[in-house]
């Protein structure tokens, strides 16, 4: 079995952006996710409507506008949660009669 060079040029570029993520924060893994899935949304609904160019960019957009909003929304919901764990640890007032 041999691998062309034609192969292996494809299969380094997808390795080196790979390994570009792994020292990414959640919010930028999210956000990065939501462009990349709104790009390629994008790319397939321009392309049936004839541009699929102006369709990527413009999901790209939408798409890093929805992973910061959802990268915002989890952040507040992780707030929530460990704000109600660590009242609920903390021993009740005590009362002074």
């Amino acid at each position: 079995m041999t691998v062309s060079i034609r192969a292996l040029g494809p299969i380094a570029v997808a390795g080196l952006l790979l390994a570009g993520c792994a020292g990414m924060s959640p919010t930028e893994q999210r956000v990065l996710s939501g462009g990349a899935i709104g790009a390629g949304g994008g790319a397939v609904l321009g392309a049936m409507g004839g541009n699929a160019g102006l369709g990527a960019v413009l999901g790209g957009a939408a798409g890093l506008a929805g992973g910061y909003l959802w990268d915002q929304h989890k952040q507040a919901e992780a707030d929530a949660y460990y704000r109600g764990y660590n009242d609920r640890r903390r021993p009740p007032p005590r009362r002074r009669y």
